[in-house]
């Protein structure tokens, strides 16, 4: 198995992404890892949706599914829902998400 980026993390039923998420961009793009001050990596996103009443996890959950090639019921919110710094869990096979997630990562 390959070596997984710092903003992700390999559990029994797929993988927790950690992102940071801005709404009301331009349009909806990963823009790729993101090492923070607090030497944490994450994910970051951006979002066309505003975070109002859950649109932009909404959005979120959409363009994670959609980039990594899995139905957005594998795809759901663990922490953060009103914060701009979340953790996602995406269900599936380990094996396939790690492939899609490196050929995202470049």
């Amino acid at each position: 198995m390959a070596d997984l980026p710092g903003y992700a993390r390999l559990t029994a039923a797929g993988l927790i992404l950690h992102l940071r998420v801005t709404p009301n961009a331009g349009r909806d793009v990963i823009e790729g890892a993101e090492l923070r001050d607090d030497a944490t990596s994450v994910l970051r996103v951006r979002v066309a949706a505003a975070p109002d009443k859950g649109k932009a996890n909404t959005a979120v959950i959409a363009l994670l599914a959609r980039t990594l090639g899995v139905p957005k019921s594998s795809v759901s919110l663990v922490n953060g829902e009103t914060s701009r710094f979340k953790s996602i869990r995406v269900d599936g096979p380990a094996g396939a998400l790690e492939q899609r997630l490196a050929a995202l990562a470049g």
